[in-house]
């Protein structure tokens, strides 16, 4: 080892987690591959237990999971993880998802940034996330609006609070006025913190402002740290789908993303075939969790050949 390469090895070892790389955070680099981890969330699975949805999606063949919102828990609906559970909750749950070689990448906040007790909840959560070593909490607006001055308000107090506990604060597009990853991405930037960022979800820039999502992401791509991945079809009906199923053209979507030396997850929201009733048994649910995995796969691998 020479002696420029032990410095830079030595200012890794000593820089903070959020510009080692690996991080999601970290800088970009844009001749590094992004390391890109394939997720299944549990939503997928919500008519059956928790323990059912962990067992399905390690049976796809992943080994990431994100946690949200709800399962049927003795004929009950059960939340993954209640609001005002405490930390110590999280961290017994992450414990169980690592048990089984599932390691929590993403979980829903539940809360919408403008709600009466918003901040509160989004603190809560990410102390969490930040015991249970969940790296991201994701939260979005209203369908109907949003309050920009607020949401900047909240979120920068909401900053430091992530920054303390090594968690990303990540929001996504959601119908309104912070339908699109550039509305979005003006948020992020305006709060400017290095643990506040956008999660992209272009199956509700398709869905609700009937947007095409690709040029989108290019207006927002240096703010995204995360995917939640559902596609979408305008024809011949107006329905969500699984990636690959729709309308979005995923090689075009991950592009502006795939070289950035991050690590990036994309959680699987919706895996369903789009015009047919959704499975009535779990086992359907993990073979198109599966065909999920596989065609997410595919996508990253071309991308990654191009260069």
């Amino acid at each position: 080892m020479n002696r420029r390469t032990f410095l830079g090895a030595a200012a890794v070892a000593v820089a903070p987690p959020a510009l080692r790389p690996g991080f999601a955070g970290a800088r970009a680099d844009e001749k590094t591959p992004t390391k890109f981890q394939i997720a299944c969330m549990t939503i997928v699975y919500s008519r059956f237990t928790l323990g059912r949805a962990l067992e399905g999606i390690k049976g796809a063949g992943y080994t990431f999971v994100a946690w949200g919102t709800d399962h049927v828990e003795d004929g009950k609906r059960v939340p993954v993880l209640a609001k005002d559970a405490t930390p110590e909750k999280a961290k017994e749950l992450a414990k169980r998802c690592r048990g089984m070689g599932l390691e929590p990448v993403m979980m829903f906040s539940g809360i919408y940034p403008e709600a009466k007790d918003g901040l509160e909840v989004l603190t809560h959560r990410i102390k969490q996330a930040g015991a249970a070593g969940v790296p991201q909490v994701l939260t979005f607006g209203h369908t109907k609006g949003g309050n920009h001055t607020l949401w900047v308000e909240r979120f920068k107090k909401l900053g430091p609070v992530a920054g303390d506990t090594n968690v990303l604060l990540v929001v996504k597009q959601h119908g309104g006025e912070t339908g699109t990853g550039e509305a979005c991405a003006a948020i992020t930037k305006e709060v400017d913190h290095p643990n506040v960022k956008v999660n992209y979800d272009a199956g509700n820039v398709l869905d609700y402002l009937d947007k095409d999502p690709i040029p989108d992401i290019k207006l927002c791509a240096s703010e995204v740290r995360s995917f939640c991945i559902k596609d979408h079809r305008n024809w011949p009906k107006d329905e969500d789908c699984g990636p690959g199923f729709g309308e979005i053209d995923h090689y075009k979507l991950l592009h502006p993303v795939a070289f950035t030396g991050r690590t990036m997850s994309l959680s699987c929201e919706n895996i369903f075939a789009p015009l047919v009733p959704r499975p009535e048994k779990p086992e359907g649910v993990d073979a198109l969790a599966k065909r999920a995995r596989e065609f997410l796969e595919t996508v990253i691998a071309g991308l990654h050949a191009t260069k």
